[in-house]
């Protein structure tokens, strides 16, 4: 009989954290138990594959590495041995063949998450993992037992072990609802406040102007916020602004705004043209055309981008068309906005804050409670979208489920 074969271990959360967790202690013969308080698992896992499910991404290590920021150096070990090339093998395992996609992401064939959780889910069942839905953690009772509120009421369970993987606190309707935070201050367990990340910002748009474009993206362009800068898309939201190149600058003007009450962020509608090409163009003669019509032609702008150029306008209390050529072409590549609010955080997607990881030992175990292994989005780590997320996800669950097997061989 396995050494750890009869010891017993409660996960608690069934995202990816959680079920890779789970998975690795059973092949190392542990007894797990999966404990969820929505009626199924990983219900935001296949949210995030609704669109295409971004696995992880094929850069180099050190350049992903520096996608965590001032984490990077706490999660270092844990992407290391569970990297990138990892993750892919695991989910050809399943049979889900990966590919990698232009901006070096990562896509199963399927693109999809559900065939992908199907599979994960069959080969847990068949390790012998079993799951018990609708029970939400309430904590531990007077006899150090989990504490569960289930639809036949409270019970008490005692484990070997214990492995948190809570997920944030947005999209709580998919089961991440923060509520573990007061669990875990309660007994002085050390908690950055949960902030949202990856979210979009507020910008007080004109009603004209958010009635015609709220829902349009803005294509090719670059986005800066101090000396940070980065290219992609942005989709014009009926509160603000928000996308994929908003969500990588998310960490420092949500920072900002904290700091300042505002956030300026520039946007380059045309980045690929530089001040003199684009000065040259407007000093062209416009004829009989409408400004609008000039502006969209000469420098290939969309409707939308016109009409930003022209909501800074009205703001300012100018008039484009009064604007010299050298003025003018500057503004294209370096259109002010003001971000004046946050996105709420249940509308993020993802969160910052959670369990400050110098609050964590060896493998994610809490120092404040011996045997209690935490992972997943509920540290204290963020990173930008582009299967950075996902990838940490798993790489802690897996880190998790490791120090667990080496706490119960001992």
């Amino acid at each position: 009989m396995n050494a750890t074969s009869a010891k017993n271990v409660a996960v608690i959360g069934a995202g990816p954290a959680g079920l890779i967790a789970a998975e690795e202690m059973a092949k190392a013969g542990l007894r797990v138990t999966v404990y969820e308080r929505m009626p199924s698992a990983g219900r935001k896992f296949l949210l995030a594959g609704r669109g295409g499910l971004n696995l992880t991404h094929s850069e180099p290590f050190e350049d992903f590495l520096r996608r965590y920021g001032g984490r990077a150096e706490v999660l270092h070990a844990a992407l290391e041995s569970f990297p990138s090339a990892t993750l892919r093998a695991w989910s050809e395992s399943l049979g889900q063949k990966t590919f990698e996609g232009s901006s070096g992401r990562i896509f199963p064939e399927a693109f999809k998450a559900s065939p992908l959780l199907r599979a994960w889910l069959r080969r847990l069942d068949e390790m012998g993992v079993a799951f018990q839905f609708r029970h939400r953690w309430l904590g531990w009772n007077e006899a150090a037992a989990l504490s569960f509120d289930t639809p036949k009421g409270k019970i008490a369970v005692k484990a070997d072990a214990v492995v948190l993987a809570l997920g944030g606190a947005s999209w709580p309707r998919l089961g991440s609802d923060g509520a573990w935070t007061d669990i875990l201050s309660e007994i002085g367990v050390d908690l950055a406040p949960l902030q949202p990340a990856n979210s979009g910002f507020e910008i007080e748009w004109s009603p004209l102007f958010r009635e015609r474009f709220a829902g349009t993206p803005l294509k090719r362009i670059a986005l800066s916020s101090g000396d940070t800068s980065v290219r992609g898309e942005a989709t014009i939201a009926d509160y603000g602004i928000e996308g994929g190149a908003i969500y990588a600058l998310s960490s420092r003007l949500r920072e900002e705004i904290v700091t300042n009450g505002s956030a300026t962020l520039f946007i380059s509608l045309r980045p690929d043209l530089d001040r003199e090409a684009l000065t040259a163009r407007f000093a062209s003669p416009r004829g009989k055309q409408s400004f609008s019509n000039f502006l969209r032609k000469a420098a290939n702008l969309s409707p939308v981008a016109v009409a930003l150029l022209q909501e800074w306008a009205a703001k300012e209390g100018r008039r484009l068309s009064d604007m010299p050529p050298g003025e003018l072409a500057p503004l294209v590549n370096a259109l002010p906005l003001t971000l004046s609010g946050i996105a709420p955080l249940e509308t993020a997607i993802s969160t910052a804050g959670g369990i400050r990881l110098e609050d964590l030992g060896e493998n994610f175990m809490l120092r404040k409670l011996p045997g209690v292994f935490a992972a997943g989005e509920m540290l204290d780590w963020e990173a930008p979208t582009g299967g950075y997320l996902l990838q940490a996800c798993f790489a802690t669950g897996v880190a998790a489920g490791r120090g667990v097997i080496r706490l119960l061989s001992r």
